[in-house]
């Protein structure tokens, strides 16, 4: 029997429920485990992080909204992580870890030898956490790091600490997709962005929604696509203060770019997506939804 999904919102988890998944869990019958906004007692959180442990199925946690809540539970989910092999993708969107949670998961975080995706947007991450983040995008020539990274809404994080993820990008050997929206970057960050994404060999998807960028930035990034070789498809530069003519500008430019890689490319290449310009939101989590991985 192929693995299965377990995806539960918002409700309050019996024993017995916990108990159910914990069984789906050990008899490695679920690939996705979603109960983001449970509630659960601590008790059978920490069961459900051991039976994730013992899980060689499991590809896709998600723990969103606020249930890895203490740094009890944060505990809980690292001893997790040290065990499990499988997992390629975990949601810890809204959770309170602030930077001690970070130091907590860390050594488990960048030693999971299938982790790819990861989401801490809004988890209250400060400069120290997004140091030891930028030790998951390891340089050319190192390990396997991150492929997706969402840091969404932490506000907590200063112009020092994004001028460091800023130089991580641009050597990173994986990162694809970096969603930032919704922190208060500002056109000084966003051209160091546009540094890295100029020297990233990788990144294709860049999420700068609500950002509080000027036209300033979009500048920046309309000299960048065209003039230098990037492998950026899409860019989202919604809910900023940006004019539309300057979005169109650079989502012609990067179409441009898409149209010049399909002369070149070989044939039969479906799965190669177009680049453009987002002016309106709806990455979200889509980006690291469950795909067949």
């Amino acid at each position: 029997m192929l693995p299965a999904s377990i995806q539960i919102t918002g409700e309050l988890l019996s024993p017995a429920e916990v108990q159910d998944i914990c069984e789906s869990l050990k008899e490695d019958s679920v690939r996705l485990l979603s109960v983001r906004g449970c509630q659960l007692s601590d008790r059978d959180f920490g069961r459900i992080c051991r039976s994730v442990a013992e899980s060689r199925s499991l590809a896709q946690l998600n723990l969103n909204l606020g249930i890895v809540s203490s740094i009890s539970r944060t505990r809980h989910l690292a001893d997790a992580l040290k065990t499990n092999r499988s997992l390629q993708t975990l949601f810890l969107h809204g959770s309170p870890l602030l930077d001690a949670g970070l130091v907590t998961l860390n050594s488990a975080l960048s030693t999971h030898p299938a982790l790819v995706c990861l989401d801490l947007g809004d988890c209250m991450l400060g400069d120290e956490a997004l140091g030891l983040i930028c030790g998951m995008l390891p340089p050319d020539g190192a390990k396997s790091g991150l492929r997706e990274l969402t840091l969404s809404a932490n506000p907590g994080i200063s112009s020092k600490g994004w001028a460091r993820l800023s130089i991580a990008v641009a050597h990173s050997s994986q990162l694809r997709v970096l969603n930032l929206d919704y922190n208060p970057l500002g056109d000084q960050i966003a051209g160091m962005l546009a540094v890295a994404v100029a020297s990233s060999r990788t990144l294709e998807v860049l999420d700068l929604e609500g950002t509080g960028l000027t036209n300033q930035s979009a500048q920046v990034f309309l000299d960048m696509v065209e003039n230098y070789p990037t492998s950026l498809r899409v860019l989202v530069l919604a809910e900023n203060d940006i004019s539309p003519e300057l979005q169109q500008q650079i989502c012609d430019l990067l179409s441009e770019g898409e149209d010049d890689d399909d002369r070149e490319a070989p044939p039969h290449q479906p799965d190669s997506s177009p680049q453009m310009v987002l002016l309106t939101s709806g990455l979200g989590e889509s980006l690291l939804a469950e795909t067949e991985m």
